[in-house]
C-alpha cells in the first residue's frame, strides 16, 4: 500500500514537472523574440507546442505563418473579384503572385523541409523571405492597403519564427 501511495505521488509529480518544462520551453523561448507576447500567444494555442522542442515550435509557428498567408491570399482574391480602380487591381494581382508563388510555394515549404532535415540557416532564409514579401506588398501600394494588418500579421510571425529558427543554428 505505502509503496503504490509511493509510486503515485512519484508519477503525479513527474507529469507536473513534464507540463511546466513545456511551458516554460515556451516562455523561455519567446523571451528571445522580437514579441513575446505574439509568440506566447500563437504557441500555446497550438496543442503541439505542449510536446515540442525548439524545431517544434518553429515548426508550430511557421504552420501559422503559412495559415495566415493562405487567409490573406484569400482576402487579396475577393478584393479582385470586387474592386473597379484598375489601378488597386494591379497591385493585388501582384500580391497574389507574392503570396501564392513567393510565401506559399517556395518560402513557407522550403523554411518547412529545412527545419525538418536541420538546416535552421536555410529555414531562416525562407521565413525571412516570407516577412519581405509581405512587407513589399504594402511598400508596392504606396501606404495603407485593405491587406495592411493581413500583411503585417504574416510580418510579424515570421520575425518571431526567424528568431526560434536562430536559436536553432
Amino acid at each position: 500500500m505505502r509503496s503504490s501511495v509511493f509510486l503515485l505521488c512519484v508519477v503525479g509529480l513527474s507529469l507536473t514537472q513534464i507540463q511546466f518544462s513545456s511551458a516554460d520551453l515556451v516562455d523561455q523561448t519567446c523571451k528571445q523574440t522580437p514579441n513575446y507576447d505574439l509568440c506566447v500567444k500563437t504557441l500555446r494555442a497550438d496543442p503541439r507546442s505542449s510536446k515540442a522542442d525548439v524545431t517544434g515550435l518553429a515548426l508550430v509557428m511557421v504552420d501559422t505563418i503559412k495559415a495566415k498567408a493562405t487567409a490573406t491570399l484569400d482576402r487579396i482574391n475577393g478584393l479582385l473579384g470586387t474592386t473597379p480602380d484598375p489601378k488597386t487591381k494591379a497591385a493585388l494581382s501582384h500580391f497574389v503572385e507574392l503570396y501564392d508563388n513567393a510565401v506559399l510555394k517556395a518560402d513557407i515549404p522550403s523554411a518547412i523541409e529545412a527545419l525538418k532535415k536541420g538546416n535552421p540557416k536555410f529555414a531562416e532564409q525562407g521565413i525571412n523571405d516570407a516577412a519581405n514579401e509581405a512587407d513589399s506588398c504594402d511598400r508596392a501600394f504606396g501606404g495603407a492597403s485593405p491587406i495592411t494588418s493581413f500583411n503585417r500579421n504574416v510580418s510579424d510571425l515570421s520575425r518571431v519564427a526567424s528568431a526560434i529558427i536562430r536559436l536553432l543554428s
